[in-house]
C-alpha cells in the first residue's frame, strides 16, 4: 500500500538482493488477516528477498502486558508452529526463511545499552505517538508502551537487515524509527506497508474483537456461522467485510475468485481482477449469500492444512497450554502452582440485561428494595439492592437494569439476593447512585459485554476468595459522555453502548 524510501531501496537492488524483516508480537491468536503479510512475503521470497520472520515476544509483554510473563515461550511456539503452518498452506519454502524470537538478543548487553541510549534522545510525545495506533491505549499508560516503538526500531539493526514490513497501522513507528536510529549513528531503512484487512463486521479485524475475525483453528461449523453474521448489504461495496477479504486475502493468493451459484442463478463464475466482482456485487449482478457460500469454501480451503497440522495431540496441548480459557478449568487447578495462571477479563462475568418485574421494600432493611427482575430465564431472579435512598420505587418499576448474574447467592437480611444491579456512582458528596441503562431496544437476558472481550464463556459462578469482580470493578468508569468502560472499552449490547444519565467520571458498583 505504501514503501518508504524507495530510492533507497532501488540503490540496494543495484547491488544485491534486499534483506527484509517481518514482525509479529506473539499475542492474541493469529487469524486469517495474517494471510495477507503471508502472501507478500512469499512474493518477496519469489523476488530473491533474504527474509526474517521475528517472533516479538518481549514486544507482546510490553503492550500493556497481552502476553503475560510466564505465556511468553508457550505463546511464542504456538506462533512459530500457527505461522509455519500458514506458509506451507500456501506453498511458501520455509527453508528460505531465516525465525527469530525476539528475546534471542534482545535481552543482550549491548541492545541494553542501545535501548538506554534512545531514552535519552526520544521525547516521550514522540514515544506516545509512535506507539499510538499499535500499543493498546489506556487512561493511565505503563511506561512499557513508550519503550515498545524504540525496540522495535532497534530491531532493524540488530538484525542486520535493509528494510522492515508491516501493516499501515505501523507508519508511526517506521517514521520513528527512521528519525531516532541515525541519532545512534545507525542506517535509516526501508518501509513497506501492506493495507489493513477490515474485519467482518466491517472494522478493523482484530484478534481483541471475536466477531470481527475469523481463527486459523476455527472449526467449519464456526467459519460458516462467523459469515452468516458477517456484514454483507446488498449492492454494499463500503465496510463490507466480506468483499474486503476476498480483495486482499483470497486475490493476491489466488489471482482469481469464483463464485459459487446454481445454474438458474447462472451458473459458478470466475473472476480474475477483483474490481469485475465488486462492481457486478454493487450491481447485485452477485447476491450475498452465494458470495459468504464462496468465501466459505475458499477458506476453508486454506485452513484445512493448518487444521489437520493442529490436530496432533503435541500441538492440542500446546494451544491449550498457550491460551488457558479460565473458566474450563478443573475444580482446585486455577492458580496452583502447576497450572497457568489465571485471566481476569471481562468475559468471565456474566452481565445480562434485566427488566425490573416488581419492586418491594425489604421486610427487615429500610434501605434495602427487593426486586424480581426477569434475565431471560424460566423464572425471575429475586435481587436485594442498596437503592431506596437514591432511586424511588416508581423508577425502577419496569425500567431496564444491567445485571450481574454469576456472582454467589447471598442472604442479605434474609432474603437470598440472586444477582447485583451495576449502578453508576458520583465521586463526591452527597453521593448520588443512577442505575446503568442498557441501550433502548433491548431484551432481557440479552449478554452484556465489553468492548474487545465478546467470545469466552462466563464463569458459571465467581468463586468469592478469588475476588474476579472485584478486581475487574477497580478498573469500571463512567466516561465524560456517560458511557459505562473498563479500561476505556466501552460496556456494550448488540444495540450499542450501557450508558448512565448523568454521572460522568463516576465510579461503577
Amino acid at each position: 500500500k505504501e514503501v518508504l524510501g524507495e530510492d533507497k531501496l532501488m540503490a540496494i537492488l543495484k547491488e544485491r538482493e534486499l534483506r527484509i524483516y517481518w514482525g509479529t508480537a506473539t499475542t492474541g491468536k493469529p487469524h486469517v488477516a495474517y494471510f495477507v503479510p503471508m502472501s507478500k512475503i512469499a512474493d518477496f521470497l519469489k523476488a530473491g528477498c533474504e527474509v526474517t520472520i521475528l517472533f516479538a515476544d518481549l514486544h507482546a509483554y510490553l503492550d500493556n502486558m497481552k502476553a503475560p510473563w510466564e505465556l511468553l515461550e508457550l505463546r511464542t511456539r504456538y506462533y512459530e508452529q500457527v505461522i509455519k503452518a500458514m506458509l506451507e498452506s500456501i506453498g511458501v519454502p520455509l527453508d528460505r526463511l531465516k525465525f527469530v524470537r525476539g528475546t534471542d538478543y534482545q535481552l543482550s548487553k549491548e541492545y541494553t545499552l542501545d535501548v538506554y541510549r534512545l531514552s535519552s534522545v526520544v521525547t516521550q510525545h514522540d514515544a506516545k505517538k509512535a506507539g499510538a495506533e499499535v500499543v493498546k491505549q489506556v487512561e493511565h499508560p505503563l511506561l512499557s508502551g513508550l519503550l515498545y516503538p524504540g525496540l522495535q526500531a532497534l530491531d532493524e539493526e540488530y538484525l542486520k537487515v535493509d528494510a522492515q514490513f508491516g501493516g499501515v497501522d505501523q507508519r508511526k513507528i517506521f517514521t520513528f524509527a527512521e528519525k531516532y536510529l541515525p541519532s545512534l549513528g545507525y542506517a535509516k531503512r526501508v518501509h513497506l506497508m501492506n493495507p489493513m484487512v477490515p474485519g467482518l463486521t466491517g472494522s478493523k479485524m482484530s484478534s481483541s474483537e471475536e466477531d470481527s475475525k475469523i481463527d486459523l483453528l476455527d472449526r467449519k461449523e464456526d467459519v460458516k456461522k462467523k459469515l452468516k453474521k458477517a456484514f454483507c448489504e446488498p449492492g454494499n461495496v463500503e465496510n463490507n467485510g466480506v468483499l474486503s477479504f476476498i480483495k486482499h486475502v483470497l486475490f493476491p493468493l489466488k489471482s482469481e475468485f469464483v463464485v459459487l451459484r446454481e445454474e438458474k442463478w447462472g451458473g459458478n463464475k470466475t473472476y480474475t481482477d477483483y474490481e469485475a466482482l465488486e462492481k457486478d456485487f454493487a450491481e447485485q449482478v452477485v447476491h450475498p449469500g452465494d458470495l459468504k457460500n464462496s468465501v466459505e469454501v475458499a477458506l476453508n480451503k486454506l485452513l484445512d492444512p493448518i487444521r489437520e497440522k493442529f490436530n496432533s495431540p503435541e500441538l492440542k496441548k500446546l494451544s491449550s497450554a498457550a491460551y488457558p480459557n479460565p473458566s474450563k478449568a478443573k475444580p482446585g487447578e486455577k492458580g496452583t502452582k502447576n497450572s497457568e495462571p489465571e485471566e481476569v477479563i471481562p468475559s468471565r462475568l456474566d452481565i445480562r440485561v434485566g427488566k425490573v418485574i416488581s419492586v418491594e421494600k425489604h421486610p427487615d432493611a429500610d434501605s434495602l428494595y427487593v426486586e424480581k427482575i426477569d434475565v431471560g430465564e424460566a423464572e425471575p431472579r429475586t435481587v436485594v439492592s442498596g437503592l431506596v435512598q437514591f432511586v424511588p420505587k416508581e423508577q425502577l418499576q419496569d425500567r431496564l437494569v444491567v445485571l450481574l448474574c454469576n456472582l454467589k447467592p447471598q442472604k442479605m437480611r434474609g432474603v437470598e439476593s440472586q444477582g447485583m444491579v451495576l449502578c453508576a456512582s458520583s465521586v463526591g458528596e452527597p453521593r448520588q447512585v443512577e442505575p446503568l441503562d442498557p441501550p433502548a431496544g433491548c431484551c432481557a437476558g440479552e449478554r452484556v459485554y465489553v468492548e474487545g472481550y465478546e467470545g469466552g464463556e462466563p464463569d458459571e459462578e465467581l468463586k468469592p476468595k478469588k475476588k474476579v469482580f472485584e478486581k475487574l470493578q477497580a478498573d469500571f468508569r463512567v466516561s465524560e459522555d456517560c458511557v459505562a468502560q473498563w479500561k476505556q472499552r466501552n460496556f456494550l449490547t448488540k444495540l450499542g453502548r450501557v450508558s448512565c444519565k448523568s454521572l460522568k467520571g463516576g465510579t461503577i458498583s
